[in-house]
């Protein structure tokens, strides 16, 4: 417990053990999961999956520091890497792929998923996955100076929040501090999931770091929302 000893006075030593009997899958390892994993492993998350099928290249270093030194080499792995040396009592397992409709069955084995990707497709998969087995999970995304953080645990879902998904540029511009605060805040989420403490259920955390405005949205089940649960 040594390693936990500035945590422990706030979460308590049962907290703690909560938390490293606990297993965290973080989809996607760029500049959100590069913040999610070491935040969730330093506090001492038992079991973590990465998933991530792309390599590392040199554009990705502005915001993905876990990869430093890596360029080429599969996302997953190097954060492997970096996991096994931050925190060696951690369990870490690495899946070089990215999410589809086959293999995103690889969730089931994780109490918590973190919600770290690129795009919408996957988003929804996870979303629609994640909801048909019961598992909580914690959503970021971010754009420019623009962040945004909510948890779904059952309903209302990422579905109900957007019923519409705008066309998938090839790249989003991003600042890497914006990955920062938004992959900070959804380690706090998931941590409080594993706590069973209050989280954003029914309410999307959305801030702006150009003008440092902090707002919440709050939002219902939508009657048109596909998911059953």
């Amino acid at each position: 417990m040594d390693r936990y000893i500035r945590q422990i006075p706030v979460i308590g030593e049962r907290g703690q053990e909560r938390l490293i009997d606990s297993s965290v899958l973080i989809v996607g390892a760029g500049g959100l999961g590069s913040v999610v994993l070491t935040y969730l492993a330093s506090a001492g998350v038992g079991r973590i999956g990465i998933v991530d099928g792309d390599i590392v290249e040199e554009h990705n270093l502005q915001r993905q520091f876990v990869h430093a030194g890596k360029i080429g080499k599969n996302k997953a792995i190097s954060a492997m890497d970096f996991v096994e040396r931050l925190n060696p009592n951690v369990e870490v397992e690495a899946y070089p792929f990215n999410v589809n409709e086959k293999n995103v069955k690889v969730a089931k084995h994780y109490d918590v998923v973190a919600l770290c990707p690129d795009n919408f497709e996957v988003r929804l998969i996870l979303n629609d996955f994640c909801i048909e087995n019961g598992i909580p999970f914690v959503h970021g995304a971010v754009y420019g100076f623009e962040g945004e953080v909510t948890t779904v645990i059952g309903s209302p879902c990422y579905r109900c929040l957007y019923l519409k998904f705008p066309k998938q540029k090839n790249s989003t511009p991003i600042m890497g501090f914006t990955c920062g605060v938004t992959g900070s805040i959804q380690s706090a989420e998931v941590i409080k999931v594993i706590l069973d403490m209050e989280v954003l259920k029914g309410r999307l955390l959305r801030f702006d770091l150009r003008s440092m405005d902090f707002f919440e949205v709050k939002y219902d089940r939508d009657s048109r929302c596909i998911c059953k649960k």
